[in-house]
């Protein structure tokens, strides 16, 4: 485990920067940058930016220097490198697309719904999240998984479902529907379509659809299907979800955390679909137990 730097040659505001990362977590990379009083605005998503003035105090304090090219290399086999496609300024752009895609003539809505979800303290919750439960939905009905009757529901369930997230179970499903409800009537979407983008919001409070309820089960395999992801996307994904619980002291995190793993783990299925279970299920349990073992060690 390291906390690596490469040369100042960056150039950007009068002088140049090096990348300071981690090769092993983003709580170690957190912790070194703030002991070293570096700002949390210079962190951009797996790196913190810093000019050539920190340096050789960064190098002292124990940053490994490397080349440009082996801190890349040693960062993505870490598997917390964040790929290009998914940094905000390219996501955002592919995110305004599709919102127009799907509610052409309301592009001021759909800018406010990207801003929200790219609010800097959003780590997992975050556009990369949101485009992730959009592509999973058209891979669902690509499958031929049932929708239920209001099939744009599901869709504006979405980009509502947490549009608010301040980490409040509860909470932030509620005032998200309600955002849903607020935003869609202004737009004069039908009303049984909204009414069912706030049901399958809300229903994301328990990830509990009945088995009858073919939206909810679609709806909930899409959300779910970051625990399926290949190791080192779901290293980067519990990075992100630990990152947006800085504030939780380490003990109290890992009890928490293993206790939701467990529950899930307890569960017959953890995906409602045929789909989600041929593709995702086999998977994500081994992904699960293998976090709940790191948790608990």
């Amino acid at each position: 485990m390291a906390i690596l730097i490469d040369p100042p040659m960056w150039p950007a505001h009068g002088t140049v920067f090096s990348h300071l990362v981690s090769d092993s977590s983003l709580d170690e990379l957190h912790e070194f940058a703030e002991d070293a009083g570096l700002p949390h605005r210079a962190f951009d998503r797996d790196h913190y930016d810093v000019p050539l003035a920190r340096y050789d105090d960064l190098v002292a304090r124990g940053a490994e220097t490397v080349s440009a090219t082996d801190l890349v290399r040693r960062l993505v086999r870490s598997g917390l490198r964040v790929p290009a496609r998914q940094r905000p300024e390219r996501l955002d752009s592919v995110l305004l697309r599709r919102w127009n895609q799907l509610a052409p003539g309301h592009e001021a809505t759909g800018e406010a719904l990207v801003a929200r979800w790219s609010q800097m303290d959003r780590h997992y919750h975050s556009g990369t999240h949101l485009l992730a439960v959009l592509n999973s939905l058209e891979l669902l009905r690509v499958e031929g998984e049932e929708q239920g009757p209001y099939p744009q529901a599901l869709d504006f369930a979405a980009w509502y479902h947490d549009a608010i997230y301040t980490g409040t179970p509860g909470r932030d499903e509620d005032e998200s529907a309600q955002l849903a409800v607020t935003d869609l009537t202004c737009m004069g979407v039908d009303q049984e379509v909204i009414d069912e983008t706030a049901r399958i919001i809300l229903l994301t409070t328990t990830h509990a659809p009945e088995s009858s309820d073919a939206a909810g089960k679609i709806f909930m395999d899409a959300d779910l299907e970051v625990l399926a992801r290949p190791e080192d996307d779901y290293l980067r994904y519990t990075a992100d979800v630990r990152d947006e619980y800085r504030h939780v002291p380490e003990d109290l995190f890992r009890e928490g955390r293993a206790k939701i793993l467990q529950q899930l783990l307890d569960k017959p299925t953890l995906f409602e679909t045929a789909t989600g279970k041929r593709l995702w299920e086999d998977q994500a349990r081994e992904n699960l137990r293998r976090e709940l073992t790191e948790l608990r060690a």
